[in-house]
């Protein structure tokens, strides 16, 4: 059922795989931008918050693309706000929360924070590097772009994943404890569907499945530095990529929605 003032896409093949990459994009960069004003330090306050704009910039390219492929005229601002929750396709890892906002908030701390900012942006920076190599030139020349940002956004990661695994028992401690809240939303970054068999097909990028490989291999290179272990695979894989979300998707869009839903096609 949709929302009064909600749109809906055809949600070809195409455009379900390039919103794929859009919605994880859009939804990680709202959630890092939470940190805004609240980092642990005030150069990393500074880094988060450019970490998000990155992301929301990428976003913004692939919505636009989504839309022109769709054809019903809508825009970026349209997908990001006047969708529903079924219509977005993002990882439910980067939907889940950041820090804590009270006691008795969810979430964990600032390393979740690492470990999803390393988790994603090595996926990212994999899907990127595929991309370049797109039939669809618009997608290759968006990835020939972001491939230098998830690069930094990776390495950025992997500096504060050795700095807090290979720093004090309490840190090491918070880090192996993030690593376990994430861990079970890890297969769905993997998972081929229909989707994914029709991008193979036709050259439009590459299937899930074929970036696990390389990614377990980068990620565990940067856990092994930072004396952490890999946690053990497990055999739930979530859905947010498919439409099912978890509870905390609904609270993202209700704030990150609202101005545009109570004011619709309002202009500054």
């Amino acid at each position: 059922m949709q929302t009064t003032g909600s749109i809906a896409l055809g949600l070809s093949p195409t455009v379900r795989y390039v919103l794929r990459l859009a919605d994880t994009a859009l939804i990680h960069a709202q959630r890092l931008a939470e940190w805004c004003g609240h980092g642990p330090v005030l150069e990393e306050d500074i880094a988060l918050t450019n970490l998000s704009l990155d992301l929301l910039g990428q976003a913004r390219a692939l919505l636009t693309h989504a839309a022109a492929l769709d054809g019903q005229g809508h825009d970026e601002d349209q997908l990001a706000f006047l969708r529903d929750e079924r219509d977005f396709l993002n990882l439910t890892l980067v939907e889940q929360p950041m820090r804590r906002t009270s006691a008795h908030s969810p979430g964990g701390d600032f390393a979740d924070t690492v470990v999803r900012n390393l988790l994603v942006a090595t996926w990212l920076q994999l899907h990127w590097q595929r991309l370049a190599a797109s039939h669809d030139a618009e997608l290759a020349a968006i990835a020939g772009k972001s491939v230098k940002e998830a690069r930094y956004h990776q390495a950025h990661a992997a500096q504060w994943a050795v700095r807090l695994g290979d720093g004090t028992p309490e840190s090491a401690r918070r880090m192996h404890a993030a690593l376990e809240r994430a861990w079970p939303y890890v297969p769905e970054m993997f998972a081929d569907d229909e989707v994914d068999a029709y991008a193979v097909a036709t050259g439009l990028g590459p299937a899930r499945s074929s970036l696990h490989g390389p990614w377990r291999h980068q990620v565990g290179a940067v856990l092994t530095e930072a004396t952490l272990e890999m946690p053990a695979d497990t055999p739930y894989v979530s859905t947010g990529s498919r439409g099912v979300h978890s509870e905390h998707m609904g609270f993202i869009l209700a704030e990150m929605q609202f101005l545009q839903r109570a004011y619709p096609g309002g202009r500054w």
